[in-house]
């Protein structure tokens, strides 16, 4: 057993030291994964702190202590896909020009339409794109998060990257032409 799952272990035994190290540690990414969702910083702090309260809440009902990160992601993920539900809103293309996934990453022109492009995405494929290369999670982690088969979530990440590239493919090859 882990140090962490350790931690966790005491957590959901009740010691609330434990479990605020535990989302000290894992409160970058949750921030990252809720700006991924809600592309604000308003409401992604929003989303984190919701987040944070929900883990605090329900710690105890916790099983398994080694899925510790994968079940604050999913919590996570509820409440920024129930954040965008409440506020209906439609994010233009403009709006994403100026604004970026996260701090690391850097504002070039390639990135920007990368970013684009996995925004004018289904949920599905959003959601599985954005779990497995911006917060580095296998497809296992992910099908646990998304209570899917893993199956499901290869085809919709395999289904996604044929998307992006046809997105892709469609701005850079355009630009091309324009130059010759």
């Amino acid at each position: 057993m882990t140090n962490k799952e350790k931690k966790v272990k005491l957590s959901i035994g009740g010691d609330q030291e434990a479990l605020l190290f535990l989302l000290k540690q894992e409160k970058e990414k949750l921030y990252r994964t809720a700006y991924s969702y809600v592309r604000n910083e308003a409401d992604a702090l929003d989303v984190f702190q919701q987040t944070v309260l929900l883990a605090i809440e329900s710690i105890h009902r916790l099983r398994e202590p080694k899925y510790f990160t994968t079940w604050l992601m999913k919590i996570c993920i509820n409440v920024s896909l129930g954040v965008l539900e409440k506020q209906k809103r439609v994010i233009s293309m403009d709006d994403l020009k100026f604004q970026s996934l996260s701090t690391e990453i850097a504002t070039s022109d390639e990135k920007m339409d990368l970013l684009n492009a996995i925004y004018q995405l289904d949920e599905k494929y959003k959601t599985v794109l954005l779990l497995k290369y911006y917060e580095d999670l296998t497809f296992e982690q992910i099908a646990e998060i998304l209570g899917e088969p893993i199956g499901t979530v290869k085809s919709n990440g395999k289904r996604a990257l044929t998307k992006i590239k046809k997105i892709l493919k469609g701005v850079y090859i355009d630009e091309r032409t324009k130059q010759i």
